[in-house]
């Protein structure tokens, strides 16, 4: 991955963070906690849709996956966070 590459990732990372947080209310990490989760997200979220074989649909495919992963990490991060 070259350097335009990984800046496109983070910056995908960052916004399905932002949007994952909006959609999974209560989960509230701040702005900084909900990018950093939302570009290990993007990761989950890219690995699955690869070993699911439904990657596809190019930027728009990679940021719903994006998006799915962060909401899923967020989500076991707000249920560990509350036990």
């Amino acid at each position: 991955m070259d350097a335009q590459g990984l800046i496109i990732f983070i910056a995908i990372g960052a916004l399905a963070g932002w949007l994952a947080d909006e959609f999974m209310k209560g989960a509230r990490f701040g702005l900084l906690g909900d990018m950093v989760l939302g570009i290990l997200g993007a990761v989950i979220g890219g690995l699955a849709s690869d070993s699911l074989d439904i990657s596809g649909g190019g930027l728009i495919g990679s940021i719903v996956a994006a998006i799915v992963g962060a909401a899923l990490l967020l989500f076991i991060v707000g249920q560990v966070k509350q036990s």
